[in-house]
């Protein structure tokens, strides 16, 4: 897998294109003392939405890929949260959050769209391994936590 592989993905592509505008656009606007917060919070979760989606899309098989979309897409979701508090406290200007948001919502809906396609293709489901089911026991942890169960008199 090279980079150029992963170009020809335009849901990849386009979630590039977001993270760089939160970075271009959104970051210098932030005042200094946002730089170790929510900062931050924007460049971390706006950077896992592209990489989330090359990781899954470097495992070739269908689920993992699709797992790793679903983590690109509450990625996506937790920058758009940091924009509209960005908006409320008025670091952002109105025009642009608008713009951001609806990238956003484009955004949301290619992933939505590619995980539709990789769960009616099923790619990598031949794959060595891909039969495979990885299952937990019984949980060794206490999971009640009533007054009886945890020692409380």
């Amino acid at each position: 897998m090279s980079v150029k592989s992963l170009e020809t993905l335009e849901v990849w592509k386009k979630a590039k294109e977001f993270c760089l505008r939160n970075y271009r656009e959104v970051l210098p606007l932030l005042p200094s003392e946002e730089k170790w917060n929510l900062s931050q919070q924007i460049r971390r979760s706006s950077s896992s939405i592209p990489a989330n989606i090359a990781e899954g899309y470097g495992r070739f098989y269908y689920q993992e890929i699709i797992r790793f979309c679903y983590i690109a897409r509450g990625s996506l979701e937790e920058t758009l949260s940091h924009l509209v508090l960005c908006a409320e406290l008025k670091y952002l200007p109105k025009p642009l959050f608008e713009s951001l948001e609806q990238d956003g919502e484009k955004l949301t809906q290619l992933i939505n769209g590619y995980i539709g396609y990789l769960k009616r293709s099923k790619q990598g489901q031949n794959e060595p391994g891909a039969s495979h089911i990885a299952r937990e026991g019984e949980s060794p942890y206490i999971t009640d936590l009533s007054e009886d169960h945890i020692g409380i008199e």
